[in-house]
């Protein structure tokens, strides 16, 4: 395959970015599309000239590392990671855009890459557990009905990448914060937490400057591992309890 290849090359947080061109030849369908930059910046070093700078981790659609807006779509044309998204979903002579996510609160660093720790605060704020100290506890001495066993998984899955956040016209984490509250919300040990916990996590994201959530929906369209739009709903019940019990 060959492709042409419309990259967001910016040096670093506080120098202006543009949009550069690459021609790269000898693509083949069965790379994973990081295997395609990382043909390119080979192709790149060896001509002496900077290699474009994208974040990646396990390659297995599992950290949320790999974060980019693929032709104005988060993550690409696939409803999967970027590191999961193969060279087969596209064509022969296509040109492809690539840009960093768009977002307040995801300050560009470099090239594709940006600053996501805004998400690491939010979960700071409240997503954990009280968990005493000492041996480990019994695994059958807190029972967990399986519906909320399900539920918490549901939401445990997501990873945190942000494209709901780049997809979401607005920049807003609500989907993101709304899996992290719910999947602790959910089951017996995470009951103590319940509402500073919700309160925390919310105050947070709007602390991070992140947009206010107008249920446009794109937010669940992009999300790879498929956290459903009424996870949104569910935590805005938490908080207006939470908020009338404080």
């Amino acid at each position: 395959m060959n492709l042409t290849l419309r990259i967001w090359r910016q040096p670093g947080a506080d120098a202006p970015g543009e949009m550069v061109t690459y021609e790269v030849d000898g693509i083949s369908p069965d790379m994973s599309f990081l295997e395609m930059l990382d043909t390119l910046n080979e192709r790149l070093t060896a001509r002496g000239e900077e290699p474009v700078a994208f974040d990646h981790d396990c390659r297995e659609g599992i950290c949320g590392a790999c974060g980019m807006v693929i032709n104005g779509r988060a993550h690409g044309p696939e409803r999967t990671t970027a590191c999961q998204l193969h060279m087969r979903h596209f064509a022969d002579g296509d040109t492809v855009d690539i840009e960093p996510w768009r977002a307040a609160a995801f300050p560009v660093v470099r090239d594709l890459v940006v600053d996501r720790s805004a998400l690491d605060r939010v979960v700071g704020a409240g997503g954990y557990i009280t968990a005493p100290t000492g041996s480990a506890p019994e695994a059958h001495a807190t029972a967990v009905p399986k519906p909320a066993a399900d539920a918490a998984f549901a939401h445990a899955e997501c990873i945190g990448c942000g494209a709901c956040v780049a997809a979401c016209p607005n920049g807003s984490a609500m989907l993101f914060t709304s899996a992290k509250v719910n999947h602790l919300g959910a089951l017996p040990q995470g009951a103590p937490e319940r509402e500073s916990r919700v309160l925390g996590m919310v105050e947070q994201m709007d602390a991070e400057g992140f947009g206010g959530c107008t249920l446009a929906g794109e937010c669940a369209t992009a999300c790879p591992k498929g956290i459903p739009m009424p996870s949104i709903a569910a935590m805005n019940r938490e908080y207006l309890r939470a908020a009338a019990r404080r």
